[in-house]
């Protein structure tokens, strides 16, 4: 069993190498642990400072991004034959001590994709900004109600990965990727846990590059959910589109029927005929567009699937040849 540490960094040499340090190596039910470091871009020595600790670095020419970093880091995860991935901070928010409890249920067989929880506990509650901890339960409904799933935190990024969620993953966001990863996740039903962690509610070094203005990140990571939430379930998305419209073109037809029924006539309101009508049709237009984007979406499960296939013969290639080439070494 190989785990693999995953951390993003973007100028954290104030704080890695006593990050680094406090990974545990050995760990109950795990025969190898292996950290890698993706550096988006770091210009101080980021990097530098991981490779002195022993951790393989993926560098970034330049900053693009934690969701392309977590993209990067998962590639680059699957190549070193991860059998779980753990996604953990450079910052000193999260305890790497904590990593048995957060890999336990994929260990046991519980689950496929594990996220520490800052909130699932009420006693481990951190401190946090007002806006950023409504922000937080905010993102946690909203994910909530669109999987018919409960989850109580859905944008910590101390989180665990079987080999099979690994291979599942096929995320397109640069800005960040943990609502997307629930989603997708979710809707390929695979078997998602929360344990409860005790982390810190503030970083012990340096500014958070995603939420340092909570109104840019609400900004950017609703567009994200959004966005997922047209690829994976574009009927249900379009449909609530089009009944928005069609409520307002009912809405100015029940006025202009308050008015001819009140005065006899249209005049002055006949733009309200005009207007009910344009939003009906508009509210149809779009509810056809939901219907073939279903139909669409057959194609986008089937690739999906495919790719998901592809990825696990690979993984199962490269298991094989590894006792070959043991055995041929000098």
């Amino acid at each position: 069993m190989k785990l693999v540490v995953q951390m993003p960094a973007l100028n954290e040499e104030a704080s890695i190498g006593r990050v680094l340090e406090s990974i545990p190596r050995s760990l109950p039910g795990v025969d190898e642990v292996q950290v890698l470091v993706v550096d988006d871009g770091s210009t101080d020595r980021t990097a530098e400072l991981a490779r002195e600790k022993g951790a393989v670095v993926v560098s970034h020419a330049q900053n693009r991004g934690v969701g392309a970093a977590f993209r990067s880091g998962l590639a680059k995860a699957t190549e070193l034959d991860a059998d779980i991935l753990v996604t953990i901070d450079a910052d000193g928010q999260f305890d790497p001590n904590d990593i048995p409890t957060v890999i336990a249920p994929i260990l046991e067989g519980e689950a496929d994709f594990v996220t520490a929880s800052r909130f699932l506990d009420p006693a481990l509650v951190p401190e946090m900004p007002w806006a950023k901890r409504w922000g937080n339960d905010f993102m946690a409904r909203w994910v909530s109600s669109i999987t018919h799933k409960t989850f109580k935190d859905v944008s910590c990024g101390f989180r665990a990965y079987s080999r099979n969620a690994c291979l599942r993953l096929n995320l397109l966001g640069n800005f960040t990727y943990t609502h997307e990863v629930f989603l997708t996740l979710a809707f390929a039903d695979v078997p998602i846990r929360e344990v409860p962690v005790r982390v810190r509610g503030v970083r012990e070094h340096g500014k958070s590059r995603v939420a340092s203005n909570l109104f840019h990140y609400g900004w950017r990571t609703a567009s994200i959910i959004l966005k997922t939430y047209r690829d994976y379930r574009p009927l249900k998305f379009f449909s609530k589109i089009a009944a928005v419209l069609a409520g307002l073109g009912l809405g100015f037809l029940l006025f202009l029927l308050s008015v001819k029924l009140r005065t006899g006539g249209l005049f002055p309101h006949k733009w309200a005929g005009f207007a009910g009508g344009a939003f009906l049709g508009a509210g149809g237009a779009v509810f056809l567009v939901g219907v073939v984007a279903e139909m669409l979406d057959r194609i986008r499960a089937a690739g999906d699937e495919a790719l998901f296939r592809i990825r696990h013969l690979e993984s199962e290639i490269r298991q094989l040849r590894k006792p070959d080439a043991s055995r041929r070494a000098p």
